[in-house]
């Protein structure tokens, strides 16, 4: 899983059809001291987060999985919202 922070919001009008009805989120990978590390990447949003929280991020076959259908496109899903962690060197 990843951890990240909610950027914006992916409008996309014209997508794949097991997508329909998604919302799709723009996230920044956070490091272990809560940087913003990486590009943007875009997840389906499976828990109605909202734009700067913090968030869970499952990819691959768990992504598919979340939303319940294996043969989805998707690769990433937020699975949940952070509200604290603690990192110890």
């Amino acid at each position: 899983m990843l951890i990240c922070k909610v950027c914006g919001k992916c409008v996309s009008t014209i997508k794949n059809s097991q997508l329909g009805g998604s919302s799709l989120m723009l996230l920044q990978r956070l490091d272990k001291t809560g940087k913003k590390i990486g590009d943007l990447i875009v997840a389906v949003d499976t828990i109605g987060c909202s734009v700067g929280e913090v968030v869970l991020v499952t990819t691959g076959s768990g992504a598919r999985n979340t939303i319940g259908n294996p043969s989805s496109p998707t690769d990433m899903a937020i699975v949940g919202i952070v509200d604290t962690y603690d990192y110890n060197s």
